[in-house]
Formats: C-alpha cells, structure tokens, sequence
C-alpha cells in the first residue's frame, strides 16, 4: 500500500499510470532516484500525446496527437537529460519558417527563431520597435523564464526581476496585449499564438500560453521530432530502460487495489480518471475541489496524406511548419469566445502543421510524386458533435479558403471529431486538449490552489498529467514536478 507521508524511509517502488510525455518524465525521474518504476498503459502502445503512426499509407507517418513543440527544449526536464535522450535517438528539427499566421491571400505575418528577425519582418516601423522590445529581451533569457514558468504558479520565483518583466506582459488580456502593435498583420500574428490557450482573450492572464510560446519560439522555434512525435516517447522509454524502469502496455487500472502495493503512485491520467481510480480513498475536501475543475474547448483534427504541397495562397506559409488560419485578430477573439460559450464559429481558429517540410522522412513517393502527411484542427465548443464528415468539410473548407485548390490534391484522409480526438487519448475528455480550461483561476488553481497541487491527499499519491501546473504541451513538466514532490515528501 501507498505509505503514510510521515514514513522516511527511502521509496523502493513507484507505478506511473499512463505512458505520456508527463508520466513518462515522472518515472525517469524517479528511476534515476533509485526507484524500481513500473508505467503501467492501458493502451497497446506508448506515449499519449506524443504518438505516430503509419495511419493510411505506407511509409506516410502521422502523429496521432501533439505535432509541434515549442516548449520541449525549454524544459528543464530536457536540459537535464537532453545528452541521454539524444542518444536514443531523439532529434528536434525546424521547418524554414515556424509559423505564419495567414489573414487573408493577401496579408499574413511570420514567427522566426529570433525575435530580431520576427520583428523585421513586420512592415510597420512601430511594431518592429514593438516586437523587439517586447520579446527580444525575454527570449535572451528564455530558458530562465521557462523555469519559472513551468512550474506551480504558486512558488517563490528564482529569478525574481525577470519573471516579474515577463508577468507585466502575460497577466494582461491577450486582447490588450495585442494592442500595442499598431498592423493587423502583428495582432494577428499575436493573438494566433495566444489561441493556442483555447480560451477567451479578454479574460486576464489569457497573454502567458502566447508570450510563453513566441519567447520559446524565438530562443528553439517551434520544432517537430524526426521521425514522428513517437520519437519523444521512444527517446524517454530508452532512458527509462536505461535506468531500470519498465513499462507494461494494455493494462487498464480502474481501482487503486490494483497499484496500491507500490510506495509512490503516480497518476498521468485526466482528473476525471484519477478520481475514479482514487474512489472513497480521495479525501471530501480534494473531491469538491476537483469536481469544480472546468473543461475547456475542443479540438475538431483531420489527418490528410496530401499529393505535393498545400497550394497556400501567401508565399511564407509554401515553407512553414505551422500555419495559423483565423483572420485578424478580432475575429480569433470572436472565434474563441463562441468556443468558450457553447457556439460553433463560423469561422473556426484553424493550425495546420506540415511536419514534412521540417521532416522529410515522414513522407514517401508514389509513381515518382511526392506523398505528404499533413496534420489540422480547428478549435470548437467542448463536446461538439459533430459527425466525421462535419469534421471534415468544416476543416478542410478552412485550408481550402487560404490555399484554393487543396481538395483536388487530398488522397486520404481520417476526420476525427471530439468524441474521437478523446478516443484516441481518454485524458482528451470531450476533445479538451489542454487537460482543462485555461482561465484565471485555474492557471493559478490547476487543479486546486495549492503550492503543491500534484497531491491528490491520499499519502503516497500524486496526479501528474496535464490537468495539474503547469498545463498542456510536450514539456515534461508536470511529471518532473510531481515525481520531485513525491520525493520530497515521502
């Protein structure tokens, strides 16, 4: 059984539950404490959020979830071990662009590996002075912010000053922080990365996911894994071998009788899982609290293999890793706040990752032509239900508006919609990528207002995925931070 917190005796066990990018730092971290870790995955294959698959053709690989990083190689968990991990095998590579932000076929708006260069690029004298002054300073010290950043919001800051500078930019609305840039192309340009939050960008705080990705963006650029977003997972699963852990895949835990044995249990499941495998052993207080925790929006993906290129109408997106579709900046933020409201926009914000430009080793050729997977979703209300065919029309009429012609260079295709996206990882609830609504509250409360919010209050237990601090993406921190509290504490 979980041990009492009071026990101090060094932990000799841990059981991770689920093999996410989270779960999987968690046991790394662990196993390299001397801990005997056994990750335990309901599904017959590893890695959650960071999975790939040969989906519809031969030699055409897709990732099945997460498909750009940003955050990865700011971690500090991939400082840490970033030596190991490249030797098995992981490699982050960049497309010539990171990220173009189409408006319309005739206006769209670049993010570089440098916010000198992003700034340059921008056409009105005020937002290139913007820009730079904004987010060059910050990139300068990107992983510093990153550490502070990914951490538990309630913590006494290792870089007071500079962590301070950067909440003068990420507290605001993302509305009004767009605000200071004078061109639609750079408020859109903006505003587009602080979408990736799914949540209204009027709301307070609703700048910190966007300012966190362009300062990240400008210090790594918002890379894919060669080979596939499997590669992370792969990478992790080595070193976690290495150092003596083990994982055991089609093995659903659905009571805590199942794992109890173990000294520390880690859950990298969503909140909703963890409560259930917790039962009458979670305490009332945690269980209120948790039963308050708030879903976000949805994510409607399709998964295309594409004949050639997307015809994009704006030259920059012909050589991006990512293009962003959503308009100006006022019609991102009217898209969002009908997602946050229950309504289906008209116009849905919409990315679109080419992995292959980065990543030529995901593609094949067919009859001497090039054969490309490509990767899209649009954000839709929590829960929306939406048919695959819906899916597909509301999607691909997205990409078909900014790149005329699209349709007729579609070979295959596979439409999910949320209820499916959740199919595909149960910590998707309703196709709630982000592991929770990303409001005020909860970015300071994820998923209680604790300075230690992985303790489920069942001693030897803590929730790593990404309902806890600090969130959604492939940054391994959630498990980093739980598995250094579940040894702090024990």
């Amino acid at each position: 059984m979980a041990l009492s917190n009071k026990t101090r005796r060094a932990p000799r066990t841990a059981t991770i539950v689920g093999s996410g990018p989270n779960g999987l730092a968690a046991a790394v971290i662990l196993a390299d404490a001397g801990v005997a870790v056994t990750v335990v995955e309901a599904a017959d294959t590893i890695g959650g959020g960071t999975r790939s698959a040969e989906l519809m053709i031969p030699g055409v690989i897709h990732d099945i979830c997460s498909a750009a990083h940003p955050l990865a190689q700011a971690s500090p968990f991939y400082h840490r071990y970033v030596d190991q991990l490249t030797a098995h095998g992981l490699r982050f590579t960049t497309a010539k662009v990171d990220m173009v932000h189409i408006l319309d076929k005739h206006r769209s708006a670049a993010l570089h590996n440098a916010a000198s260069r992003t700034a340059d690029d921008l056409s009105n004298y005020w937002d290139t002075r913007a820009w730079r002054t904004t987010f060059g300073p910050l990139a300068d010290r990107a992983d510093n912010i990153a550490d502070e950043f990914l951490r538990p919001m309630l913590h006494v800051p290792r870089h007071p000053l500079l962590f301070a500078g950067f909440g003068i930019n990420a507290g605001l609305p993302a509305s009004w922080s767009a605000r200071r840039f004078r061109s639609p192309e750079a408020r859109a340009l903006f505003t587009g990365i602080a979408a990736h939050a799914f949540t209204p960008l009027n709301l307070p705080g609703s700048a910190a996911p966007g300012t966190m990705l362009a300062v990240a963006g400008h210090k790594y650029g918002w890379p894919v894994a060669v080979g596939g977003s499997q590669a992370i997972a792969d990478a992790l699963i080595g070193l976690l071998g290495s150092l003596g852990g083990k994982v055991v895949t089609g093995q659903r835990v659905t009571e805590l009788a199942e794992i109890a044995y173990a000294d520390i249990i880690l859950l990298d499941t969503s909140i909703e899982t963890a409560a259930s495998i917790l039962g009458h052993a979670l305490p009332d207080n945690i269980a209120r609290k948790w039963n308050k925790f708030r879903r976000g929006p949805a994510v409607a993906k399709v998964d295309y293999v594409i004949e050639g290129d997307v015809p994009w109408t704006r030259p920059d997106a012909q050589c991006a890793g990512t293009v962003h579709l959503g308009g100006t900046a006022e019609q991102i933020a009217a898209a969002e706040k009908d997602c946050w409201q229950g309504r289906l926009p008209e116009q849905p914000f919409t990315l679109v990752c080419q992995q292959y430009l980065a990543d030529p080793t995901r593609s094949t050729t067919m009859n001497g032509k090039p054969i490309n997977p490509l990767w899209a979703y649009a954000h839709v209300p929590s829960g929306w239900d939406g048919t695959e065919q819906e899916t597909y029309e509301l999607v691909t009429s997205q990409i078909e508006s900014n790149a005329p012609g699209f349709r007729d260079i579609i070979i295959s295709q596979i439409a999910s919609p949320p209820s499916k996206v959740e199919s595909h990882n149960s910590n998707n609830v309703d196709g709630d990528i982000s592991g929770g609504a990303n409001n005020l509250v909860q970015l300071f409360a994820r998923p209680r207002f604790s300075t230690n919010p992985y303790n489920t209050g069942v001693p030897g237990i803590y929730l790593c995925s990404s309902s806890t601090a600090p969130g959604a993406g492939v940054h391994f921190m959630g498990g980093m931070n739980a598995a250094l509290h579940s040894l702090e504490y024990f």
